[in-house]
């Protein structure tokens, strides 16, 4: 399965204070000047956590998709912009775009939408189908589909059950849905998987240059 990382949170900890024999003598507190702190800038160790060496990156924790390069993917049937069901079962036979953005409206799920609809007609030209997938109402999708004039579906996960399904990874230490693109050949197999938070342009790009080699 395709892995990505998030950075650790830290919490910071003082060390026990120095005694001395002097009962006199001001107590004193050293702190670590070890490690860097994810937000602030320094991180305090506390003496029971074990030493690490030193890096210039945080530590990672690996956070695996469920859906990779080579996997055939879960179907679904969920609700278009127009409050019909639409099954992934129904495009098997044909290339299938299948993106996930975080939410209508917002300024990069806006580039994303307009740029898949300024290249549509490569898409047709591939055979391609194109599904835009966020936990957007279908009345959401209705409004933002006819205000850029998108001529692909929009697709409602409320509740981002198939998100979760198919295990696409959030961003901003999981404060933000994901944006992570699929492309699905005609025999129902994932030939690309690809995430971009802040390139949603990107998507497109990567997404066409995978079908011309379909």
């Amino acid at each position: 399965m395709a892995c990505t990382s998030l950075p650790k949170h830290s919490l910071p900890f003082l060390q026990a204070p120095i005694s001395t024999k002097n009962p006199h003598s001001p107590t004193l507190t050293i702190l670590s000047k070890s490690s860097q702190s994810q937000i602030h800038g320094l991180k305090l160790s506390s003496p029971t956590t074990p030493s690490t060496p030193s890096s210039s990156f945080p530590p990672r924790t690996p956070i695996c998709a469920k859906v990779s390069k080579g996997d055939a993917p879960p179907s679904f049937t969920l609700k278009d912009q127009d409050g019909k069901d639409v099954a992934l079962s129904k495009f098997k036979g044909k290339p299938v775009v299948v993106y996930f953005y975080p939410a209508d409206e917002s300024p990069g799920c806006t580039k994303e939408a307009c740029a898949f609809r300024d290249s549509y007609e490569k898409f047709k030209k591939a055979g391609a189908e194109v599904l835009g997938i966020s936990g957007d109402d279908p009345a959401s999708h209705k409004a933002f589909s006819k205000k850029y004039r998108l001529p692909f579906t929009l697709l409602s996960d409320e509740g981002n059950k198939v998100r979760k399904q198919w295990g696409v990874p959030s961003d901003l230490f999981g404060t933000l849905p994901g944006r992570q693109t699929y492309v699905i050949d005609r025999n129902g197999v994932v030939q690309l998987v690809y995430n971009n938070q802040f390139q949603p342009e990107k998507h497109v790009d990567e997404t066409l240059k995978l079908l011309k080699s379909l």
